[in-house]
C-alpha cells in the first residue's frame, strides 16, 4: 500500500464543506483504500488527512490525473493555504 499524510489549514466554517466534498469524491477515485482525516486538539482549524492506495501506482495515476488537480482546486478553496504533503509506503498497519 501506498499513500499520503497532508496537514490541511481549512477557513473558519468551511470543514463541513471539505467533509462532503471528500465523501463525494472517494467513490470517483479508483484504487482508493481509506481515507481519514483528525482535527487537532490544540487549534480545529488544523487536519491531517490520511489516505491510503492498493499500491504507489494507483497513487500515482490518481495524483498526476486531470480529475484530481480539478478536486485539489475545490478543495484549495477551502483551505487558508496549500496543505503540506508527505507520501510514502505503508509498511503496516494494526487494527482490532
Amino acid at each position: 500500500m501506498y499513500g499520503t499524510i497532508a496537514k490541511l489549514r481549512v477557513k473558519p466554517g468551511m470543514e463541513n464543506e471539505l467533509e462532503r466534498l471528500s465523501r463525494e469524491e472517494q467513490t470517483e477515485i479508483e484504487g482508493i483504500a481509506f481515507q481519514y482525516v483528525y482535527r487537532m486538539d490544540d487549534d480545529p482549524q488544523d487536519l491531517y488527512l490520511v489516505v491510503g492506495f492498493d499500491s504507489k501506482e494507483s497513487y500515482h495515476k490518481n495524483a498526476e490525473s486531470p480529475e484530481q488537480h480539478t478536486r485539489y482546486l475545490s478543495m484549495l478553496d477551502l483551505l487558508e493555504r496549500e496543505p503540506e504533503w508527505h507520501d510514502g509506503e505503508i509498511v503496516f498497519s494494526v487494527q482490532s
